[in-house]
């Protein structure tokens, strides 16, 4: 377990944080900000979640998601180098993409097949959701990027995690807009 006595520590001072492996990087990095925006995802669901206490079955599928997304943080924070550690870092793993899978289905099993393209909206939650949704593909397309460099690994569970994750979210907010039926439909040249 993490244990945090001190909340500022004055390092970060120089624009510098350190990877749980150690070494430090600049705080625009591409792995800082992976995880960052990461963490800007769950930071989303946690407000969606204000708006998901009458849907349970929902919001334990939200919860479940908010303690992966400190794992995807903690495997992002922790760069595959080839160096033996003293401890295994916390990766993310199969089992975590096939159980979101699995709640995709179960939620979209329920909803009308789209007609159209949604606006983002509806309820709060399925308008915190799609903001959460939108995150979450920010943060994989920073992910993405980052494993294109050398030197530079993202484990295929983390992405493929992360492109899951963008899918749920937007399955969850038509749950949350009374099944798709509060879904707010795009109408193509509606206003010209």
């Amino acid at each position: 377990m993490v244990k945090l006595n001190k909340i500022y520590t004055r390092t970060g001072d120089d624009g510098t944080t350190a990877l749980v492996t150690g070494p430090r990087r600049l705080k625009h990095d591409l792995r800082v900000d992976a995880y960052g925006t990461i963490d800007e995802t769950n930071s989303a669901i946690g407000i969606a979640r204000l708006h998901t206490g009458e849907m349970p079955e929902l919001d334990a599928m939200l919860m479940r998601i908010q303690n992966d997304l400190f794992d995807l943080g903690a495997d992002l924070a922790a760069p595959e180098t080839g160096e033996v550690l003293s401890y295994e870092p916390l990766r993310v793993i199969e089992a975590q993409v096939d159980r979101i899978e699995k709640e995709i289905d179960q939620l979209n099993a329920d909803l009308d097949p789209l007609k159209s393209f949604i606006l983002p909206g509806g309820t709060p939650a399925a308008a915190y959701l799609h903001l959460a949704r939108t995150t979450a593909r920010r943060a994989e397309r920073i992910m993405v990027e980052l494993s294109r460099f050398d030197g530079e690994e993202v484990g295929e569970p983390a992405l493929k995690y992360v492109n899951r994750l963008s899918d749920f979210l937007f399955v969850a907010a038509r749950h949350a807009n009374d099944g798709g039926r509060a879904d707010i439909l795009w109408v193509p040249g509606k206003n010209r």
